[in-house]
């Protein structure tokens, strides 16, 4: 590969990395959160319920601007806090699913519909060269991650 075809998808995956936050501050805002806490919103909802803990070792939040989090989130009714039945010092976390998607949902409609739209019009090939591509990016992403934690 030429290095002006390795500059273009550098230039692009930025281009894309950029739009995607402007993007997410957008529905953030228009959902009442902001940009930050709407992405936390999304690691809660893919994980699952999770302590405070493991909340900030995810995010790489400090233990406080967790709670503030949690905090913000409680008083949207979007999380609620549970006690373990076995040690009343450890508190979950557990996203209220349906309040989320009847938030967010609407405001992904027209989008989603489009990627969809855009996602079937590439051949099976095509698709998995795409589906290669940000998988390992994210691999690399995940390694810088640790990499810098570990600095």
């Amino acid at each position: 590969m030429s290095p002006d075809n390795i500059t273009q998808i550098r230039k692009l995956s930025q281009l894309y990395a950029y739009t995607s936050i402007q993007m997410h501050e957008t529905v953030a805002r228009k959902a009442g959160l902001s940009g930050t806490d709407h992405k936390y919103l999304g690691f809660l909802m893919e994980k699952g319920q999770m302590t405070a803990g493991e909340l900030a070792t995810l995010t790489g939040l400090t233990t406080g601007a967790v709670t503030g989090l949690i905090d913000r989130f409680e008083k949207k009714n979007l999380v609620s806090r549970h006690f373990d039945e076995n040690d009343r010092r450890k508190v979950f976390i557990k996203p209220n699913t349906e309040h989320i998607l009847a938030l967010l949902t609407p405001l992904y409609a027209d989008f989603r519909s489009k990627s969809e739209q855009l996602t079937a019009s590439f051949t099976e090939k095509e698709i998995n060269i795409i589906a290669c591509y940000l998988s390992k990016s994210i691999n690399l992403m995940d390694e810088a991650i640790h990499q810098l934690n570990n600095q």
